[in-house]
């Protein structure tokens, strides 16, 4: 299973791939819709975890384009606003809907259920 995190705080995002490495899960990482759009070109992620608010492409603009070349991915979207909007939006569209700071074991629960 290969995971990418999309998020535009560096910090929080590597940090995330890491303990996700710890656990034997494959992530990679991207600062921003853009990266990752052309990391995920050749649709080489079974699921993507994106940040719902990101400068220039959100969360959902980037699910939106990934579905689009990439229609078997998975999805799970993170908020650190979590806003009731966001919260229907990005449920409605993905696996799951999580507010940060996320509990690292809450987050691997639910990559395996996404996958399963």
């Amino acid at each position: 299973m290969r995971i990418l995190l999309v998020d535009d705080e560096r910090d929080f995002v590597s940090a995330m791939a890491e303990r996700l490495a710890l656990r034997g899960l494959d992530a990679d990482w991207a600062l921003s819709g853009e990266q990752a759009l052309e990391m995920a070109g050749t649709c080489g992620y079974d699921l993507a975890v994106l940040d719902m608010k990101m400068p220039r492409l959100g969360g959902l603009e980037i699910k939106r384009r990934l579905t689009a070349k990439c229609p078997k991915m998975k999805f799970i979207f993170l908020s650190g606003h979590g806003s009731e909007e966001d919260f229907r939006a990005g449920a409605a569209e993905a696996e799951s809907y999580l507010i940060k700071p996320v509990g690292i074991e809450d987050l691997v629960a639910r990559i395996k259920k996404s996958i399963e």
